[in-house]
């Protein structure tokens, strides 16, 4: 077992600033891009759930030297660098990845995600670690069950080997500092954020801990943090994946999801945790919209023919980066050579006032209260009161604190003023909506395309620079899709992000699009930190 201590020392090594500094430089100037791996060769870097199982059949690597390998990467790598992805390594994976083993060994047949490494989200229960959603509040809470995304992925074969650091609460989605392990560092530029909330799993995934990363997306947690590490990130339309068990900012905008190194890689994990699930009702909607495989539309020529609309209003281009938006541009020329069709640009009617109007409106209280009542906790927090009164939270989170302990407990979502509801129940979120598909219609638009964010990642500290962050303004309010693909790098090879963003149920199109793209460019680059 191996945990972190909320007050460990991490080294600030000189050297290791340096070695950042010049292998960022290496990076930007160029390397060759990933060959085709050798299905005989296994190696831990850049390894896909192909690779995994093509090692395990051919009996190259057993499950249990798979899974001590890349526990051994973690803690090698992860605290010494500085990097601070990982807070806890499951005790039981190796003897899990055991039983596999002798399973295999009896029926060699594997299921579909059979031995692949899990980094999940602090925030997604598990019966046997701890859940703390980065909050010194829930220090050492165990939840009763696991979520029933985590379900899915047992379900499905694969071992969940570690939980990673996240914002507090994930209150933030520029940083990714908890109150229990820290803060994590960018595994391109440890002197660089990996954006937040999820930035731990990002980072994670990144520098090769696991091959699965999960996380969690209320406005951008999902998609910024891959956008900041050269991830493929989905935010999937509300009610296609279950929420039960992972502790809420906003129920109503919350959304659990795939953060991977390849497209094919992230829809054969969505094959896995898209569902309907009773405790979570609006997953009901996803039984008209039940897609066999998500992998199925993945082609080389998944661009030809299909619309995309150039959504310029969305970026400020007064405080955005100008080499991000040359990347941007180039991305653009690239869609176009693999058939698509540009429409460039595209307005939405009244964009601005539409997204000023659906703020979000607090409800952490309310959907905080209700799974804390869930857990049997002896530690005193029974409420979001509890935590408050105990000071039991980052002081740099007194502001988000007092604005949800503004809303009266007794107060229920809906009861609010405005109701702080689903997007059909509430008539701003419906009135984006509406724009954002008629748009589409009128121009027969397959999908929406902008950077995921405008500007590369910040300085570690650094809250005054333009943030850029794109990711927020549509889908967490419309309840729409989006999926982020590594899009290329800026100065001193920081990853930037392309952003597609679809009707609600068309994640098998959006991976169609981004498959298509990533297959063309193949921008993904581990970073040389990590070897």
């Amino acid at each position: 077992m191996h945990t972190k201590a909320c007050d460990t020392k991490y080294l600030k090594n000189t050297s290791l600033k340096l070695l950042a500094s010049i292998t960022a430089s290496l990076l930007f100037m160029g390397s060759a891009p990933m060959p085709e791996k050798d299905l005989s060769e296994f190696t831990f870097t850049e390894t896909t759930i192909e690779n995994i199982h093509s090692a395990i059949e051919t009996k190259t690597m057993t499950c249990q030297a798979i899974t001590q390998g890349f526990i051994n990467r973690i803690t090698k790598y992860d605290e010494i660098s500085n990097l601070n992805a990982i807070i806890y390594i499951n005790p039981n994976a190796i003897s899990k990845a055991k039983q596999m083993d002798l399973q295999f060994a009896e029926n060699p047949k594997l299921k579909p995600l059979q031995c692949i490494p899990v980094i999940l989200k602090d925030n997604f229960d598990t019966a046997d670690m701890p859940t703390e959603a980065g909050s010194i509040a829930l220090k050492g809470s165990i939840p009763p069950d696991d979520a029933f995304i985590v379900k899915k992925l047992r379900d499905a074969g694969a071992i969940i080997i570690a939980k990673s650091n996240m914002g507090e609460w994930a209150f933030s989605p520029n940083n990714t500092i908890s109150s229990t392990h820290g803060e994590t560092h960018n595994a391109y530029d440890l002197s660089r954020v990996p954006a937040g909330s999820s930035g731990g799993t990002a980072s994670a995934i990144a520098a090769n801990f696991g091959v699965i990363g999960i996380g969690s997306d209320t406005g951008n947690s999902i998609r910024g943090p891959s956008s900041h590490l050269a991830l493929v990130g989905m935010r999937s339309t509300i009610g296609a994946t279950s929420r039960d068990g992972i502790i809420p900012l906003l129920l109503n905008r919350d959304v659990g999801g795939p953060m991977l190194r390849t497209v094919k890689d992230t829809a054969r994990v969505f094959n896995a945790i898209a569902g309907y699930d009773e405790a979570d009702p609006t997953t009901k909607a996803y039984l008209e919209h039940k897609v066999a495989d998500y992998t199925a539309k993945l082609s080389l020529n998944g661009l030809q023919g299909v619309r995309l609309g150039v959504l310029r209003e969305i970026v400020d281009e007064t405080t955005a980066d100008k080499d991000t938006l040359k990347v941007y541009s180039q991305a653009l020329e690239d869609l176009a050579a693999q058939g698509a069709v540009i429409v460039d640009p595209i307005t939405i009617p009244e964009f601005e006032k539409l997204i000023k109007a659906t703020g979000f409106c607090s409800r952490f209280r309310y959907d905080l209260n209700n799974y804390l009542a869930t857990l049997n906790s002896s530690n005193g927090i029974k409420t979001l009161q509890d935590v408050v009164a105990q000071k039991k939270h980052r002081p740099e989170n007194a502001g988000s604190m007092n604005w949800a302990m503004k809303v009266p407990a007794n107060i229920t979502p809906a009861e609010q003023t405005p109701p702080c509801v689903d997007v059909q129940g509430d008539p701003r979120r419906k009135a984006l909506l509406n724009a954002v598909v008629n748009t589409m219609d009128d121009l027969k638009l397959d999908a929406i395309v902008y950077p995921t964010w405008s500007n590369p990642p910040r300085k570690i500290g650094d809250s005054q620079s333009p943030s850029g962050n794109n990711s927020g303004k549509i889908a967490p309010h419309t309840g729409q899709p989006a999926i982020t693909v590594p899009m290329g790098y800026v100065k001193n090879g920081l990853p930037v992000g392309l952003q597609i963003l679809g009707r609600p149920f068309t994640e098998d199109k959006l991976f169609q699009y981004a498959y298509a793209y990533e297959q063309a460019t193949m921008h993904r680059r581990a970073p040389l930190l990590f070897p």
